[in-house]
């Protein structure tokens, strides 16, 4: 029977070393994983973590493995490229930071081995990601295993796969179920057993068989249908013989069917179902990505109290826990390689190889709907490489899993009529208008004209987002001054524009969460992307946070804002609630000021004379803040002298390839009254 052991434990690990050693070296510092070497300075700003090859090391006792026919190793992360060796003979190499891989260690076992693993982010031209706007943690960061396997098995090196693959067929009220297995030197006298078990464990589907596909009938399907219903079945396969099971593998999955429509969005199981949702960076404050399954328990979570229906796995594959979980809470999923910012003509095959992994090891998961190809590729100008280098992906997806789109992500830059923005099934673009540019109603110019000149296109937001420090505050927010109270207009205004516009298939907010981008320096925190509606260290909810909430939960809750700003220097102060009740009643020192009714966003006037003590009612829900009345405001709201400005791109910036954008704004109202591709 297969066995999966986990040699997490008990490593060494150099950042200095210049060679594989030929013994388990003594002084190395002991770690265990996941790890990585950059959690600390790949979060300090400054744009200088270390970037280079660092060595992990362990001794394996094979008499402290099962004993089976094979022996695998496998690691499910480690960024960027690794090396594995083994008695200082070299096995095996892996490009690509994000996927599971593995390697078979049993030629080259012996009873005691040196296991050394050779992990790189140094900087190169061949391997994804190498420009963009987040750091390149280096590390063995997810779990490593050695699986144990019989001789004959179930495919462990098809691009990092389970070895099954199960493909629904919704047919009205029942489902047909494809299950297909890979598997490696089966004999005559063995077989299969196929069984699907429903969400309760019963026994829906069983069949014995030496083919290794099968197809399961289900009548009266129950259908996974996203929040509302994320109702999973598994599939299971035994290989037998001689009537026993030798090995096993198995997966659950949803049965679905989704359409996107150009005007009607996002359509699951014959509903309209909008996808309104955030983007999600893996990383955490001081461990980087080396996450552990609580970690990815809390993100989930935090994303479902905010009511997402959606997620944009950005820009790289996440951790399977994670997906697993997706496909629990009934969130609907954007996934994508890290095929970013910069088109390498040297990475050709290392983009065709990380979406091969991807499909491979995620093509089960009901959540996923959508493979995206790239982010902002053509930020730096496309070519006739960068396009043929996209056909090619997009075929791929297609032909290696025709149930699902293929879509990417555009940078403004690129302009309406790139052709890059064409090739895919699906568009969604990354546009801060009001937050790198001023003026949030270049969103509804640019959205409108796409929509009227290209209507047959499915148009989203893959990311929009507005930078926040919560320590920063104003009674006058304005574009660029970071506070807490700017990134709660923002979000007001992004929300009020998709409730407009139900026939954008998907919105993507960038970021749920706060995350490293180490060559940033901005907010007096340098090293950190702040667009998140929470912190890195998730902690702190920012008021924007709270601002979706209204806008798409159903759980009852009241919200007071500002409850950071404390100190304001005004004798009468606005107060924002947020609530998805429609009455709200505020009082002050116990007194009440008002009540009102409303929708979403309640604000009232209230006089400042020393401290207030305010309480929000929404029927049974209540929230409490204390304010001040302070002669002078306080310094420490507002952004010091060196305290940054800008971030991997100028946040001042009013320019696109040199035009100003007033050229573009005056183009685009030209060209959207004519309905004409007027703009190049």
């Amino acid at each position: 029977m297969r066995h999966v052991i986990s040699i997490n434990a008990n490593w060494v690990f150099s950042k200095e070393a210049k060679q594989v050693p030929a013994a388990l070296p003594q002084d190395w510092e002991k770690v265990n994983l996941p790890h990585s070497w950059n959690a600390q300075d790949g979060q300090d700003g400054g744009n200088d973590y270390h970037r280079g090859t660092c060595y992990y090391a362990k001794t394996l006792r094979k008499a402290e493995l099962p004993c089976e026919g094979r022996y695998f190793l496998e690691i499910q992360g480690a960024n960027s490229s690794a090396d594995v060796y083994l008695d200082g003979k070299k096995l095996c190499r892996h490009d690509g930071g994000y996927s599971t891989w593995r390697g078979d260690l049993t030629d080259s076992l012996q009873e005691e081995s040196l296991l050394v693993i050779a992990v790189d982010n140094a900087p190169n031209e061949t391997v994804y990601p190498q420009m963009a706007d987040f750091t390149f943690y280096g590390g063995l960061y997810r779990d490593v295993n050695i699986i144990c396997v019989p001789e004959s098995h179930f495919d462990l090196e098809y691009h990092g796969g389970p070895g099954i693959r199960v493909t629904p067929v919704v047919q009205g009220k029942n489902a047909s179920v494809g299950i297909d297995v890979f598997v490696k030197n089966v004999k005559d006298n063995q077989a299969f057993v196929f069984t699907v078990t429903d969400r309760e464990g019963n026994e829906i589907f069983r069949q014995e068989d030496k083919d290794t596909a099968a197809v399961a009938e289900i009548e009266n399907v129950h259908l996974w249908h996203g929040r509302k219903d994320p109702y999973l079945y598994t599939a299971k396969v035994e290989l037998v013989e001689d009537g026993q099971v030798i090995d096993v593998v198995s997966t659950r999955f949803g049965c679905r069917f989704f359409e996107i429509d150009p005007e009607n969005g996002f359509i699951l199981n014959g509903e309209e179902y909008p996808l309104r949702g955030v983007s999600r960076h893996q990383d955490r404050w001081g461990i980087g990505n080396a996450l552990l399954p609580e970690h990815h328990e809390e993100d989930i979570d935090l994303i479902c109290e905010v009511g997402a229906t959606t997620i944009r796995l950005a820009h790289y594959q996440h951790a399977q826990y994670f997906y697993d979980l997706c496909d629990e809470k009934g969130l609907v999923i954007w996934a994508e390689i890290p095929y970013i910012s910069k088109h390498m003509p040297g990475g050709r095959e290392n983009t065709i190889s990380q979406m091969k992994e991807l499909i491979t090891q995620n093509y089960n998961h009901p959540s996923i709907v959508v493979w995206g190809l790239s982010n902002e590729i053509g930020i730096g100008g496309s070519d006739e490489d960068l396009l043929e280098n996209h056909r090619i992906l997009n075929d791929m997806c297609h032909e290696m899993d025709p149930t699902r789109l293929s879509s990417l992500a555009c940078y403004a830059v690129c302009g309406p009529f790139n052709k890059v923005a064409h090739i895919t099934d699906l568009v969604s673009w990354n546009l801060y208008l009001g937050w790198y540019v001023p003026g949030m109603f270049l969103n509804e110019l640019w959205v409108d004209f796409f929509h009227k000149v290209y209507p047959d296109r499915c148009l989203g937001y893959s990311e929009y987002g507005c930078e926040c420090m919560p320590n920063l505050h104003s009674s006058h927010p304005r574009w660029g001054d970071q506070s807490e109270e700017y990134q709660c207009l923002y979000n007001e205004y992004m929300l009020k524009f998709f409730d407009k516009r139900p026939f954008m298939w998907a919105t993507h907010l960038w970021n749920m969460f706060d995350f490293a981008a180490d060559a940033r320096n901005q907010g007096g925190e340098p090293g950190m992307n702040h667009k998140g509606l929470v912190t890195f260290d998730r902690q702190t909810k920012k008021d924007s946070f709270y601002v979706y909430k209204a806008w798409w939960s159903e759980d009852p809750f009241v919200y007071l804002c500002g409850r950071r700003y404390v100190d304001r220097p005004e004798k009468e102060t606005t107060v924002k609630v947020y609530s998805n009740q429609p009455h709200v009643t505020l009082y002050a020192n116990g007194k009440k000021i008002a009540a009102k009714t409303g929708d979403k966003i309640f604000t009232f006037r209230i006089p400042l004379n020393g401290e207030v003590t305010l309480e929000a009612v929404a029927g049974d829900c209540r929230d409490e803040i204390s304010i001040r009345y302070v002669s002078q405001p306080n310094p420490a709201y507002k952004l010091g002298k060196n305290d940054g400005n800008g971030g991997n791109w100028n946040m001042y910036q009013t320019e696109i390839d040199g035009v100003d954008y007033n050229v573009y704004v005056v183009t685009y109202e030209a060209a959207l009254a004519a309905g004409t591709k007027t703009v190049n």
